[in-house]
């Protein structure tokens, strides 16, 4: 079932280009996993894959970028073939503005989903503020659009499906990708 955003939320998803997203908390559930060798894992939702996937088939950039570095995100993002990798910044806001800058874009055109205080200034600054069901109040305060998921439970296909439903591409990039029709009671 394609989500149906209110037409507040569906006006700020028609100039959105990049979506950037955090990692803890959004992409996983926050939990930060060490072995007794002082590996670091993650758990990453396939849904968000599916949806970076289906982001970049809809012609749009997507970026990761947060306070933490970690070789399972480096490879993760690899795989969503996610250019922009921007790790290790505790202070968001200056990379993000270089980011965009970069790419010839303006805040307007930018969806951040974050959770937690250190994505406020961010979240603050974009078109489209995003969070999962979990963040902290602060954010959802801020948040234009609070998912149903939780961090590591698929937010980012969420956000990705308003975003591309909003635009009028969801149905018509579905069913292009996979062949089939998409009717109101398709399931996701």
């Amino acid at each position: 079932m394609t989500l149906q955003a209110p037409a507040d939320l569906a006006a700020r998803c028609q100039s959105i280009e990049l979506l950037i997203t955090d990692v803890d908390g959004v992409m996983t559930d926050g939990a930060v996993v060490l072995d007794d060798q002082g590996s670091e894992t993650k758990h990453f939702h396939v849904r968000d894959g599916l949806a970076f996937n289906l982001w970049r088939r809809a012609g749009k950039t997507a970026a990761i970028l947060s306070g933490r570095k970690g070789v399972a995100v480096e490879r993760r993002a690899s795989e969503l073939q996610i250019a922009h990798l921007l790790q290790g910044h505790d202070e968001k806001i200056a990379p993000f503005r270089r980011l965009i800058g970069q790419l010839g874009l303006v805040e307007s055109q930018v969806c951040f989903v974050g959770d937690d205080l250190p994505d406020l200034p961010v979240l603050l600054s974009v078109g489209l503020a995003a969070c999962p069901a979990d963040a902290v109040a602060e954010v959802k305060s801020a948040a234009h659009l609070i998912t149903g998921a939780p961090g590591g439970r698929g937010v980012i296909r969420e956000v990705v499906e308003v975003i591309l439903a909003s635009q009028g591409v969801w149905k018509e990039l579905i069913s292009a990708t996979f062949s089939a029709p998409v009717g109101p009671t398709s399931g996701r």
